[in-house]
């Protein structure tokens, strides 16, 4: 039998454009407050959790270097986030260099790559950190409380 917890994790904001969206006013740069609900689905462990809420701040693995809670807080947390193709890149990067954005590189921008961006990233961690026990089945992006997009795992 598995059991899925899920978990929601909020207070980021952060400006994104998606540069291809043409005769819309995406293209623009924009903020939200975003937030990320996570499912986790596995076997529970000796104190009967699939996943252990806090244990993000506790873990002992690392997503590019930082526990997951820093990792959430570098990536969304009053970020400037850009797609690895927009062609204004360099300009933005500049922003970073003056110390005026906090820039980061992302293959590309909008709610349902953020939620599969998110899912890569937390899927990896969550697979080492419970040795295969628990996984991520799916992740939800959420823009302001009203849009979401939803990624979930590929069977």
């Amino acid at each position: 039998m598995s059991y899925i917890s899920t978990k929601v994790f909020d207070g980021f904001s952060c400006v994104f454009r998606q540069w291809k969206a043409d005769g819309t006013h995406c293209q623009f740069l924009h903020g939200y407050g975003v937030s990320f609900k996570v499912w986790f689905k596995g076997e529970l462990d000796e104190r009967n959790w699939v996943w252990d809420f806090g244990g993000m701040k506790r873990a002992k693995g690392k997503i590019d270097g930082m526990n997951p809670k820093a990792w959430m807080d570098y990536m969304f947390d009053h970020t400037f986030i850009v797609a690895e193709d927009d062609p204004f890149l360099e300009s933005f990067q500049r922003m970073e260099g003056a110390g005026v954005a906090q820039v980061r590189v992302v293959p590309a921008t909008g709610a349902e790559r953020f939620a599969e961006y998110v899912y890569q990233k937390l899927n990896t961690f969550v697979q080492e950190e419970t040795e295969g026990r628990v996984k991520v089945v799916k992740v939800e992006f959420m823009e302001h409380g009203k849009n979401s997009a939803i990624y979930v795992e590929k069977n």
